[in-house]
């Protein structure tokens, strides 16, 4: 039986112009994204997302504005639904408490789920780094939005 999955996500960007970037691994397959995640039932987005940011970052994040929400066709990586993903521009309450990395993939210990977070420079942001499909085309959409004329 095919289903939609309804997922959020955060874009956090700091004073530097850099976008919040996190780099996870789940049993063996090793991905990008922005932070956020799936919803869970009896929950509304806004809810949805800042209990993402409080599972991964630790941290409570104020919501800003809506940014995008998927317009096309995407399956799952993981199983057979269809993802529609909505991601909002959020900023944080309080400095965030991570350890972050410089190196795509670089996870502190080991095991079958593993997280990092980079903060990415929107003009240097690789789309061919960021690994589904609605957050390529959002990392696009933020290029083109955010990124610095020099």
């Amino acid at each position: 039986m095919s289903y939609f999955n309804v997922r959020v996500y955060g874009l956090l960007i700091n004073q530097h112009n850099e976008v919040l970037v996190s780099d996870e691994e789940e049993y063996g397959f090793r991905f990008s994204k922005f932070p956020g995640g799936g919803l869970e039932l009896g929950e509304g987005l806004i809810d949805g997302l800042k209990r993402e940011f409080m599972e991964e970052c630790e941290a409570e994040i104020e919501v800003l504005s809506h940014f995008y929400t998927t317009d096309f066709y995407e399956k799952s990586s993981f199983n057979d639904s269809q993802v529609i993903s909505v991601y909002y521009l959020v900023k944080e309450k309080a400095p965030l408490q991570l350890a972050f990395k410089d190196t795509i993939y670089d996870f502190d210990g080991e095991g079958e789920i593993l997280q990092a977070f980079r903060w990415v420079k929107i003009e240097e942001l690789n789309i061919e780094e960021i690994t589904f499909k609605t957050d390529k085309t959002v990392a696009q959409l933020l290029k083109e939005q955010f990124s610095v004329n020099l």
